[in-house]
């Protein structure tokens, strides 16, 4: 029988499936690249500066994500009543006391980032800190904690790098081939080209698909697990009922982060038309269902 635990470990494989897909596309695209230009020092670059920019993810994430959202540090004396929230249920959890950030933002929101649990962060907005009830921010907390603990946080951060990366050779081969460009003749020469041009149009939306089914899924993992943590899903329930009802973007939404909060920075222009079928978060609707079940909603 499938429990919440077999679950997050099959989710964990799964991940890592994902993150192979993402490192598949990476060199597919430098080979490609290479190929066309005749010059496989490209190839070479590319899995260099991929390895490269993992390596930056992994020990500096969460002060690129701190410095992308515009978040501040904040001490105890700052806000006693949420360290004692924060730190109580980091020890429920069995997890070390992240550090705390503050958003000056009106928008609700938080996320969590960090390489592993000893060197995690979370981070709220200050419309987050006001709107909610305690039951509610320990809902919310307990989310993030589970995204610390489920090992999300490292993860989703080497995911924005990658989706970046990925983007960023795509742009310059396009743009280098507007300038011409040295590539292989032939009629078959010439087939491999299309392809090769086909696929790294293609490379940055298939790295955002892959970065959704990332985080769809563990936005549903967290939400069990906060759950389980506080033991009182109505808790995280009220608080994204609250949150999916304020409808306006956060002042610093940007496509890089936006699967890193509790719910899509974009407001609720990212949940219609066909915006809806790349948000990162799958919708409040089907979450609060899925943590009150049959129960009558909050």
């Amino acid at each position: 029988m499938a429990t919440l635990y077999t679950e997050q470990d099959k989710n964990v494989r799964k991940t890592w499936i994902l993150m192979a897909l993402f490192l598949i596309v990476i060199v597919g695209v430098g080979y490609t690249i290479s190929y066309l230009y005749q010059s496989p020092g490209i190839l070479y670059f590319a899995v260099v500066l991929s390895v490269a920019m993992n390596i930056i993810g992994y020990w500096k994430s969460d002060k690129i994500v701190m410095a992308l959202s515009g978040a501040k540090p904040i001490a105890q004396i700052d806000d006693p009543e949420l360290f004692r929230i924060v730190e109580n249920l980091s020890i429920t959890a069995g997890l070390p006391m992240p550090k705390l950030y503050l958003i000056n933002d009106p928008a609700p929101n938080a996320f969590a980032t960090g390489r592993d649990k000893n060197h995690a962060a979370v981070a709220i907005t200050s419309g987050l800190r006001a709107m909610l009830e305690k039951s509610e921010l320990e809902g919310v907390i307990a989310h993030e904690l589970s995204h610390i603990g489920n090992r999300d946080t490292l993860i989703s951060t080497i995911v924005v790098i990658l989706v970046g990366l990925i983007s960023i050779m795509a742009d310059i081969f396009i743009r280098s081939s507007w300038h011409g460009g040295r590539s292989r003749g032939g009629k078959s020469g010439g087939i491999l080209a299309v392809i090769g041009i086909i696929f790294i149009i293609l490379s940055p939306i298939i790295a955002t698909l892959i970065q959704l089914a990332i985080s769809r899924k563990r936005e549903f993992l967290a939400d069990a697990s906060g759950a389980l943590l506080t033991r009182y899903p109505e808790g995280l329930a009220g608080a994204l009922k609250k949150i999916s009802a304020y409808g306006a973007p956060m002042m610093k939404a940007n496509n890089a982060t936006a699967h890193l909060f509790i719910s899509n920075p974009f407001g609720a222009k990212a949940t219609r038309g066909m915006a809806k079928m790349f948000s990162t978060h799958p919708p409040a609707e089907e979450r609060i269902q899925a943590l009150l079940g049959n129960r009558t909603e909050v």
